[in-house]
């Protein structure tokens, strides 16, 4: 007998999380993480999540912000749902007891890039996701939800078309196992894990996008990944998040000759869109032979960093770093992937039966580029709306794409190197990165899809995730390839304008998946 449940939910970030919260009211569920329940995107969150509660806002100004910074591509519709749902998702977490940050008895707003007004929310300061992450397994363990970590999903089994349960590769027994369920919710985060140098824990390997692409779900907008500006850059020391907040407060970015260079990029200085300033540290990078920029916070009150960035604080203190009275080396890292499986704003993909919520789903609400802290908010909305819809005798279900595209054929490539993680993540850091061109997208593209030729059998965590990692990166070249402009986080030297024919999307399906 299979292990049937309600609802399975892949992955226990916040999107999952929630939406088990939500769906233990309406029958069993069985969330499955691949390593421990709190390891995830969500606790490295620092920015925090936006919403329109201040006096001075309202869901129409964050809804103006959110479409300027998406260039283009936004889903109006789910933009909309998005800015004028967040309130309710902000009074939910009240509930569940996750501890805001406040002051005077009402709860904080931080400014951020491209927000017209003061609208983030934090809790313990720079520690967002963490607070929220830690509140919500504290209430799921006070559930019925059946929690099983250390379990790589490794299939979507479908049946007549229809999603109906998982393959689960319980990688501590070497066993695989089968559940079945009504519902699969796919929360399996991003895909981190395929540049040289990421925000993203190791667990960021796009196992999610790569099995619903392998069921036949739509991948929608893979080229569209951000690069966080400024990530730590030390010695032996992984990229660690230097939250945008802190250049909201006023920190300001110099260069390795100590000259302060964003006025010299754009009108909003160190408060331009993310891909901006990335690509203006780039360039300062290149000029000055350096690996690094300085992100300065010496000339703003003490007080103001070690408890408005405690977190960012601290981990610089015990790297030596003193951020009161000496500036931050940091560089640019990958961070957020924009695209991932196509839902509907209810969250469905073109399968019966499977969902999509949080950093693998692509609702469209960030278009070519998201705007900061809106992720946690897209994935209380989208998660919340799922689970509403489970509850409906509704069976409409994301309409199919008119116009999609299939992994192209490639010759194989004698000549490449090793598969290794090693290699791949240098590869789509070079090649595949903040700038690209055709010839270093048509190089990538060849070797990944030489590289997918080669896979070694899946026999273990590494193996599954490496496969999972090579068949994003050919979604993501491909899809850069396609793109023949430049629009938001995507940037091409050959294309350095915007064109109003690639106001569209790129979608890919897999021909093969039935």
């Amino acid at each position: 007998m299979m292990n049937h449940y309600d609802y399975i939910i892949i992955g226990s970030g916040i999107a999952g999380l929630y939406a088990a919260l939500l769906a233990i009211k309406q029958g069993s569920v069985l969330v499955l993480t691949k390593s421990s329940i709190d390891d995830g995107s969500t606790k490295h969150a620092q920015g925090g999540i936006a919403a329109a509660i201040g006096k001075d806002d309202s869901p129409e100004l964050h809804f103006k912000d959110t479409i300027a910074a998406g260039d283009g591509l936004c889903d109006v519709n789910a933009v909309n749902i998005l800015t004028k749902e967040a309130a309710e998702c902000i009074d939910d977490l009240i509930k569940l007891k996750v501890p805001f940050d406040k002051q005077d008895g009402k709860i904080s707003l931080g400014k951020e890039a491209a927000h017209s007004v003061p609208r983030i929310i934090h809790a313990g300061g720079d520690a967002t996701g963490e607070y929220i992450e830690n509140t919500l397994i504290q209430q799921v363990k006070s559930t019925k939800v059946k929690v099983l970590e250390h379990c790589l999903v490794t299939e979507i089994v479908t049946d007549g078309g229809r999603a109906q349960g998982v393959k689960v590769f319980d990688y501590p027994t070497n066993q695989v196992k089968e559940y079945s369920s009504h519902f699969v919710i796919l929360a399996t985060g991003g895909v981190g894990q395929l540049f040289k140098y990421t925000t993203n824990p190791n667990v960021a390997t796009g196992d999610g996008i790569a099995m619903a692409f392998k069921a036949g779900a739509e991948i929608s907008d893979m080229e569209f990944f951000q690069f966080h500006p400024t990530a730590i850059r030390l010695p032996g020391v992984a990229p660690f998040l230097i939250s945008e907040a802190v250049r909201g407060e006023g920190g300001i970015l110099k260069n390795a000759a100590g000259y302060r260079f964003m006025p010299d990029y754009a009108d909003g200085a160190e408060l331009a869109p993310r891909d901006v300033v990335s690509r203006s540290i780039l360039s300062e990078m290149k000029k000055t032979g350096s690996d690094k920029v300085f992100l300065d916070v010496t000339h703003l009150p003490a007080h103001l960093i070690t408890t408005r960035f405690p977190h960012i604080y601290r981990f610089c203190q015990e790297h030596g770093l003193d951020i009161t009275k000496e500036p931050i080396p940091v560089a640019p890292a990958a961070h957020y992937l924009m695209g991932g499986v196509k839902v509907n704003e209810w969250s469905e993909t073109n399968i019966p039966g499977l969902f999509a919520i949080g950093e693998v789903a692509c609702t469209g609400v960030h278009g070519a580029n998201r705007l900061a802290s809106n992720s946690l908010l897209e994935a209380l909305v989208f998660g919340r709306r799922a689970i509403q819809r489970t509850q409906t005798s509704h069976s409409a279900i994301a309409r199919k794409t008119n116009k999609y595209y299939s992994l192209p054929k490639r010759k194989p490539l004698s000549n490449v190197p090793p598969l290794n993680l090693t290699n791949l993540q240098s590869l789509m850091w070079n090649n595949v990165g903040i700038v690209r061109s055709a010839e270093g997208l048509t190089e990538a593209a060849n070797i990944l899809a030489t590289w997918e030729r080669s896979l070694p059998e899946f026999i273990d965590r590494a193996s599954y995730e490496l496969g999972n990692l090579v068949l994003c990166g050919r979604l993501m070249a491909e899809a850069a390839l396609l793109r023949e402009e430049s629009r938001g986080a995507h940037f091409r030297t050959d294309f350095p304008n915007k064109s109003p024919k690639w106001r569209r999307h790129i979608v890919f399906r897999n021909k093969h998946s039935g």
